[in-house]
């Protein structure tokens, strides 16, 4: 995965997303769930690569700053939670999908728990 519409492509297979753009910047695009409007994926352009900013379990966020040097504290949100993903081509598409995916079931609506 290199390009900005393919990042785009893979967010919006997620159930019940949108594509966002809400800066006066059309660099930045963000991709939400539709129900709690939480952004799951910033994408944007930067020094000459696609960046996706990612929510990440704290316990993950390490793993994968050790083993991808293209994968940094993001960019512009909180270092602690997010990772940035530059989109350089050392990062197998599988991981880079595995991380969306993390980002968007940390960002997903809680489910509701009734008692009976």
């Amino acid at each position: 995965m290199k390009e900005r519409k393919e990042a785009i492509a893979v967010c919006l297979t997620y159930k019940d997303v949108y594509e966002d753009y809400p800066f006066q910047d059309k660099n930045w695009c963000v991709i939400r769930h539709k129900s709690n409007k939480k952004i799951f994926a910033w994408i944007f352009d930067k020094d000459g690569y696609v960046w996706i900013n990612v929510k990440t379990d704290p316990e993950w966020r390490d793993v994968f700053r050790q083993t991808f040097s293209s994968v940094i504290p993001a960019y512009h949100l909180n270092k602690e939670h997010w990772n940035s993903i530059i989109l350089d081509e050392t990062v197998p598409e599988k991981d880079i999908k595995r991380m969306i995916s993390e980002s968007y079931d940390l960002t997903a609506p809680k489910k509701k728990i009734h008692a009976l």
